[in-house]
């Protein structure tokens, strides 16, 4: 255990230089400037010539940087990572059983969705927060529904070699924040979905739709017989609404948001691309792994390192002057750590997830800088030691 886990010492003499550690809205890309934003397109329809144009460079500019096979569809769609995600489950799924693989709160969501949905042969493979369900369960014959990393457990899967390349199901992946900052096999996957708000650090809104040529035929040939709202419409007349995947939206984005996801392209393009970001997280995670293996108190919360996220890094407390607390008292503790970690403007939002166990989530996406998060650590050490000194001087220890 680290000296200042043992007793309450000074403060430590460096801050980070941003404190912004928040696992959606994310830390913006380092040089960001509103007022270096294109605002030609800004009060104009989007529908216009040169607004769609814009929207469609996006998407080829998003599926580029991702590496995106060039016969897959990419669009801009509404409400976030969960409407992208909503809309290819309400449109896709049905037609045969569904595997779902729940290990937080999100693939929770989705399980619960698929429920409501109606799906007749539905197979829910659970897992604790901080492990993976078996994902040998998954039976290529039945379509797939899973997220790729954990954002609100801080567990991803490791690789896709569980999916077989030659299923007849199709594979739903949310990936919102694996996308930039993780590989992924797209042989692995017919469905991809994330936002804008996460690795990339934009705005937050709207969300982007992936589909292999294997969706596309779902949609346009046997997709289930089910009433859909127009916000879930992909297709008119059995066929493909290719619109959507080119620049016109199904309903009025952000011009303004669009801007920032340019600014965030621009700025990947200047890291190097895709290898560039995943450097940079992987750094922010190398970060943080040095403290954690050397402080007694603290761990990650997934309990194999191949399936530890880089990105929404989740830590859980095993002091066990900690532990041994009721479970009210041990959140009450990490919001009064959070607050004071808050107070002296070192480290924002990084209390675990509400459904979660009680510790930290810190983001280590691409826009954080690998030099704020050890900058951070000795000052999670000063809180800890600060709130177990306060409850062993209250008696409550």
């Amino acid at each position: 255990m680290t000296d200042t886990a043992v007793g309450f010492s000074s403060k430590p003499d460096v801050r980070p230089a941003d404190a912004r550690f928040s696992s959606g809205p994310c830390r913006k890309h380092p040089g960001w400037a509103l007022s270096s934003f294109n605002t030609n397109h800004l009060g104009r329809s989007h529908r216009a010539k040169a607004p769609k144009a814009r929207l469609a460079e996006a998407i080829t500019r998003s599926a580029q940087l991702l590496g995106l096979p060039e016969n897959w569809k990419l669009g801009i769609v509404p409400a976030s990572d969960t409407g992208a995600f909503e809309m290819a489950m309400w449109s896709l799924l049905g037609t045969r059983a569904v595997d779902a693989f729940v290990w937080e709160s999100f693939s929770k969501d989705w399980a619960d969705d698929l429920t409501t949905l109606g799906i007749e042969n539905l197979n829910v493979h659970k897992a604790d927060y901080g492990q993976l369900p078996d994902l040998s369960a998954a039976n290529p014959d039945n379509d797939t529904v899973f997220v790729f990393n954990g954002t609100t457990s801080g567990v991803r899967v490791p690789n896709l070699d569980w999916i077989k390349a030659s299923r007849t199901g199709l594979v739903l992946c949310d990936a919102t924040s694996a996308a930039y900052s993780m590989d992924i096999d797209f042989d692995k996957v017919d469905v991809l979905t994330w936002s804008w708000q996460k690795v990339l650090g934009s705005e937050a809104a709207h969300g982007m739709l992936a589909l292999s040529p294997r969706a596309v035929d779902r949609l346009e040939n046997s997709a289930p017989n089910r009433a859909l709202p127009k916000i879930f419409r992909l297709t008119k007349g059995d066929k493909l609404i290719d619109g959507i995947f080119s620049g016109a939206t199904i309903n009025t984005p952000s011009m303004l948001a669009l801007e920032d996801l340019h600014s965030a392209l621009d700025w990947a393009d200047s890291e190097g691309g895709i290898a560039g970001l995943k450097s940079r997280t992987d750094e922010n995670f190398a970060a943080l792994d040095a403290w954690v293996q050397k402080t007694a108190w603290i761990d990650w919360l997934a309990d194999e390192a191949a399936t530890r996220s880089p990105t929404s890094m989740c830590l859980k407390i095993v002091d066990p002057a900690f532990t041994a607390l009721e479970l009210d008292a041990r959140q009450a503790l990490i919001k009064q750590i959070t607050q004071w970690l808050d107070e002296e403007d070192v480290a924002y939002d990084i209390g675990n997830y509400r459904s979660a166990p009680p510790g930290f989530r810190i983001w280590g996406g691409a826009t954080v800088d690998a030099s704020d998060i050890e900058q951070l650590t000795p000052w999670l050490d000063w809180a800890y030691a600060r709130a177990i000194q306060t409850l062993t001087t209250s008696g409550a220890a």
